[in-house]
């Protein structure tokens, strides 16, 4: 048996020595109260739901009481998480480094930087501004921003009076913004007056608040509005608690107001974050303050391999949790600097910029998700613009490109492994990781600086690396029992989870229970995602459970139909889900998306040769008897949530729909969509495509008549 590797190594020490493994982590950051205990676990009851007065006295089963294990992380400790982002560094003597690089092609190419000292004057006054405005430590304080610096500012300053911070996708909905409110009951809200949807110019937050709290019965005291130039909130409402934002911050400045950082409970909340809402109403995920701390610091140099100093660059958006970890939190605790994006990786100007942005910064670190490569590579196709920078030797600081956020297909992650290796740092890697709202950080992934010395596991294009310390990462049936290597089945993790992880649901213990752990009977955390551990230990998720295809009584997880149809070189990205079928129940049906150099005018359905070249590599991958049941190729027809989620259940509805024949029919929509035209757009290919396969079908009717 060969020696296991220092990842392999570190994470059994995670597991088994939790005490000391996570004190030695916890001793990396400043504590108010250090911890002499790294966990406390117990168990937690939530009672009994009321009786209805119509159950009989026979039904008391199912208004039992439930108990189910419960932990918290360094219980006895008390720190700031601000405080540890920004204070810890000026008083390290690093004061003068920059903390953030603002950049945005949208706002007219503003650029800013940020030094650690400069960031702590403006989260001091700010905080100051906001306890003067009545918020105080355990309030919840809803952030709906764009991509500003103000917007950082405004957790960190949040954070630093012990509040807890809700921020929402900037340019949400009212009606979904409404939900966090209502959900939250915020006691202030922090917003702007506009955000700038890349080139299609201002969007005014104005209406979306206004009409959001028109929405709701609860009203938060204070709503503090920052004016950009661009487009101006008008009028700032002071007898409806609305306030200029610079105005607070200039008369608290002038008048010496400023806040000191509030020790909290590690235990106690740093932030409420919502689901993006794609099934059901959104779930507000509450993630604790020291364990937050402490997994985010470490993971930033164990799995990123940053120090400070580094640059990183998550090219996220701070309303989903990639960017509370890597945008904001996560480079700001290990002394790092991040840079702030406002705009697209297309169209602002053109598919170059992350690259541009990756030279001028020097990025050590990029962090995205398969669906802007995807997008790049749509616009893209011979990588022209990574080549030109390339080249010139723009690239050679960048040791590594992190996935997450959907499954990175082997296709994406082999093209761009072959351009780091020519034209970025030696040894550079493309690191596809697993993780979710609820785990706060990597389940899965490739260290970087695993220890020892030791070169990184080597890349498995198609996985998502091996299981990160503190993630007890199994597969398992439908019953909750534990499958065989390289087997199929569903993605849970045991508990405790890391410290990074979520302990429950912000004020609902019962939807905790009911969304993670009634599936399994409390054995298993549900994660919700489908795959496969191979001989290896490395995951491979591949698709969401409830993503999987029943054909013949087979089941098939899209995820690894699309991996077989993007292999083809033409293909940009695919979509799969199931359409019915009469004799297998269903089988596979694909939205493609083709290289932009193939050419966009086409017909809904591929030409034959297409057809043909992606079923023999679904044949020849999967097997034959998941060949595609149809498959429609167009631009923009495959829509995304704003965080970039496929949503493949409106795709599914459409092709529902269109077997019989109601091709106007309404699908349900979530409020989170990216483009709500991509809908649209697949609703015209599928209507061409059915209707084209009616006419076949016709035709070959009346041969078989006349013979």
């Amino acid at each position: 048996m060969s020696p296991q590797h220092a990842q392999e190594t570190t994470h059994a020490r995670s597991l088994a020595d939790r005490e000391r493994f996570w004190l030695a982590q916890a001793a990396h950051l400043h504590w108010d109260v250090a911890p002499r205990s790294a966990l406390s676990l117990g168990r937690k009851t939530l009672d009994a739901p009321a009786a209805s007065s119509s159950s009989s006295s026979s039904s008391s089963s199912s208004t039992a009481s439930i108990t189910h294990p419960h932990w918290t992380w360094f219980p006895d400790g008390q720190l700031n998480t601000s405080y540890n982002c920004v204070d810890r560094h000026v008083a390290a003597g690093r004061g003068d480094d920059v903390a953030v690089i603002w950049d945005s092609p949208v706002a007219g190419g503003a650029k800013e930087r940020i030094t650690y000292a400069a960031l702590l004057d403006e989260v001091e006054v700010l905080a100051g501004a906001l306890r003067e405005e009545g918020v105080r430590k355990g309030d919840v304080v809803v952030v709906y921003m764009p991509m500003i610096p103000a917007a950082l500012v405004a957790m960190l300053a949040t954070a630093r009076l012990g509040a807890l911070h809700a921020v929402v996708f900037g340019g949400f909905s009212a009606s979904s913004l409404a939900q966090r409110i209502a959900a939250s009951r915020p006691r202030a809200i922090l917003t702007a007056s506009c955000g700038i949807e890349g080139a299609k110019g201002p969007l005014s937050y104005q209406p979306l608040v206004e009409g959001a709290l028109a929405r709701c019965e609860y009203k938060p005291d204070k709503v503090l509005v920052w004016q950009r130039s661009e487009l101006r909130w008008d009028p700032v409402d002071k007898m409806a608690g609305q306030r200029n934002w610079q105005r607070c911050v200039k008369s608290a400045r002038n008048r010496g107001v400023r806040a000191a950082a509030v020790p909290v409970g590690s235990g106690e909340g740093l932030y409420v974050i919502y689901t993006s809402g794609t099934t059901g109403s959104p779930k507000g995920v509450l993630r604790q303050a020291g364990g937050h701390a402490v997994g985010l610091d470490f993971s930033m140099h164990y799995m990123f391999g940053l120090k400070p100093g580094d640059v990183m660059f998550c090219a996220s958006d701070i309303g989903w949790v990639v960017g509370h970890s890597y945008i904001v939190y996560g480079p700001l605790l290990a002394g790092a600097t991040t840079v702030l994006f406002e705009g697209k990786p297309v169209g602002t100007p053109d598919a170059g910029t992350f690259w541009r942005i990756a030279e001028e910064y020097k990025v050590k670190t990029m962090f995205t998700a398969p669906t802007a490569l995807r997008a790049i590579r749509r616009e893209d196709g011979d990588n022209a613009f990574l080549e030109r920078v390339g080249r010139r030797g723009g690239l050679r600081s960048l040791t590594s490109l992190f996935l997450a956020g959907e499954r990175s297909e082997p296709s994406i992650v082999d093209m761009y492994q072959r351009l780091l290796a020519r034209y970025c740092a030696p040894r550079a890697t493309v690191n596809d990781n697993w993780w979710s709202s609820e785990s706060g950080s990597p389940i899965s992934g490739l260290a970087l600086n695993a220890g020892d010395g030791s070169k990184p596991l080597p890349i498995r294009a198609g996985s998502a690396g091996k299981p990160m310390p503190g993630f007890d990462v199994r597969v398992v049936d439908e019953a909750g029992d534990e499958v065989a290597r390289g087997q199929m089945g569903n993605l849970v993790l045991g508990m405790p989870l890391a410290p990074s992880g979520m302990t429950t649901l912000w004020q609902d213990d019962h939807r905790f229970y009911k969304g993670y752990l009634k599936r399994f009977d409390g054995r298993w955390i549900d994660t919700g995602d489908a795959g496969i551990l191979d001989e290896d230990g490395y995951v491979h998720v591949m698709s969401r459970s409830d993503d999987m295809i029943n054909v013949a009584a087979h089941r098939f997880s899209t995820g690894a139909i699309e991996q077989a149809i993007t292999s083809h070189p033409e293909v940009a990205e695919a979509c799969v889900v199931g359409v019915p079928d009469a004799v297998k129940g269903h089988l596979p049906f694909a939205f493609v998306t083709v290289q932009k150099h193939q050419g966009s005018s086409m017909s809904a359905v591929p030409d034959s040769r297409l057809q043909t070249e992606v079923q023999q590599a679904v044949r020849e991958q999967i097997g034959s008897i998941a060949r595609l049941g149809g498959m429609v190729q167009g631009k923009g027809m495959i829509p995304k949530t704003r965080s970039g989620k496929t949503l493949r259940r409106v795709l599914k509805e459409l092709v529902e729909n269109a077997v019989h024949g109601e091709f106007e029919k309404e699908v349900q929509v979530p409020a989170t969509i990216e483009d709500v035209e991509a809908v649209e757009v697949a609703r015209a290919r599928v209507k061409e495509y059915f209707l084209d396969r009616g006419k076949h079908v016709h035709r070959a009717t009346e041969s078989r008549a006349k013979l």
